[in-house]
C-alpha cells in the first residue's frame, strides 16, 4: 500500500512538473510577458503570430508607479519570457521580478545599452534615466537584441524573427529621417522643450531641444511651488510660445505653471498632448511606437513654431 502511495505521489510531481515546465503555452506559442507599451508593440513587432503576448501596462499608464496586480502576478509566474524595459522604469515592479527569482526568465532590454552612452540620474536606483525608447538609435539596439533573444528560445521560429527585425528596423531608419526633417523647420532658437516630467531628455540629447521637466525625471517626484515659480521665469526670459502636458502624468502641474506664467504678464499655450511613458490608444496612430514618436515630433514643432 505505502509503495503505491508513493508510487502515485510520483506521478503526481512530475505532472504538476511537466504543466509548470510549459507554462501556460498555447499549442507550440511561446508565451511572452511585457511590461510597458512600448516593449509591448515591439515585442508584437518581431514576433508576429507565432507568439502570444500579454502587455501588463495599457495606454496612458505610468510604468514609474505601476503596482501589479494578483492577476499580474499571474501572469508574470507562467510566462516562458517576461521583457521588460529595466534601468528601474518599473518601480515597483523590480522587487516582484526579485521574489521569483529564478523561476521565471526576465530579460531587461536596456540593459544591452552601453552605459556610458545614457544620461546620469539620480531619481533612479540604476542611476540612469531610463526613458531610452526617445532615442531611436537606442531602439534599434534594442530591437537587435530582443529578436536574438526570441530566437534563443524559440529557434524554430528565429529566421522569421529576423526577417520581421529587418523590416522593422527599416522602418526606424525611415522614421528617423522623417523627424530629422521635420525638426529642421524649427529654428534652433526655439527647441525649448518643456513637459510634466523629463522623460524627453534623451530625446532632447539627440535631437537638438533643451529640455526641461517639471516633476523630475521621475512622476513620483513632485514640483514645489519654487521649481513653477523659477520654470515661469525661464518661460518668459527665453519667451517660450508653448509647453506640454503627458498622457500619462496628470496635468494639474503644468496649468498651475501656465497660470504661474499669466500672472506674471506672459501668455504662453499648452501645445497639446505628448505621448511620453506610454503608448496612445490601440485603435490609434499613436498607439505603436513609429506613430507616437512622429506625433510627438509633429506636435512639439507646430506648437513651438
Amino acid at each position: 500500500m505505502i509503495k503505491k502511495i508513493l508510487f502515485f505521489s510520483l506521478i503526481f510531481i512530475f505532472s504538476i512538473s511537466c504543466v509548470n515546465s510549459n507554462k501556460t503555452k498555447k499549442g507550440d506559442k511561446l508565451y511572452v510577458v511585457t511590461t510597458t507599451t512600448m516593449i509591448t508593440d515591439l515585442v508584437k513587432n518581431i514576433g508576429g503570430d507565432v507568439i502570444e503576448v500579454k502587455g501588463l501596462m495599457g495606454s496612458g499608464v505610468d510604468p514609474h508607479l505601476y503596482k501589479a496586480s494578483e492577476g499580474d502576478v499571474s501572469k508574470l509566474t507562467n510566462a516562458d519570457v517576461v521583457f521588460y524595459s529595466g534601468l528601474h522604469l518599473e518601480g515597483k515592479l523590480v522587487d516582484v521580478f526579485e521574489k521569483m527569482g529564478r523561476n521565471t526568465n526576465t530579460v531587461a532590454l536596456a540593459e544591452v545599452l552601453d552605459k556610458r552612452g545614457l544620461i546620469g540620474s539620480e531619481y533612479f536606483a540604476s542611476n540612469y534615466d531610463p526613458h531610452i525608447w526617445f532615442n531611436i538609435k537606442y531602439w534599434k539596439e534594442i530591437t537587435i537584441y530582443l529578436t536574438e533573444k526570441l530566437s534563443e528560445l524559440d529557434p524554430k521560429n528565429s529566421l522569421l524573427f529576423e526577417k520581421n527585425s529587418k523590416a522593422y528596423l527599416d522602418k526606424l531608419d525611415i522614421l528617423e529621417n522623417k523627424i530629422i526633417q521635420t525638426i529642421a523647420t524649427l529654428p534652433k532658437d526655439k527647441r525649448i522643450l518643456i513637459t510634466a516630467h523629463d522623460a524627453f531628455n534623451y530625446f532632447g540629447k539627440q535631437y537638438g531641444f533643451e529640455v526641461i521637466g517639471l516633476q523630475g525625471l521621475s512622476t513620483a517626484t513632485e514640483a514645489g511651488v519654487q521649481d513653477v515659480q523659477n520654470l515661469a521665469k525661464l518661460i518668459i526670459e527665453k519667451q517660450v510660445k508653448a509647453i506640454f502636458i503627458e498622457s500619462s502624468v496628470p496635468k494639474r502641474t503644468i496649468e498651475a505653471l501656465q497660470e504661474a506664467v499669466k500672472a506674471e504678464g506672459f501668455d504662453v499655450k499648452i501645445g497639446g498632448t505628448l505621448y511620453s511613458d506610454a503608448l496612445g490608444n490601440a485603435e490609434t496612430n499613436e498607439g505603436n511606437y513609429i506613430g507616437m514618436f512622429q506625433y510627438n515630433v509633429n506636435t512639439i514643432v507646430k506648437a513651438l513654431k
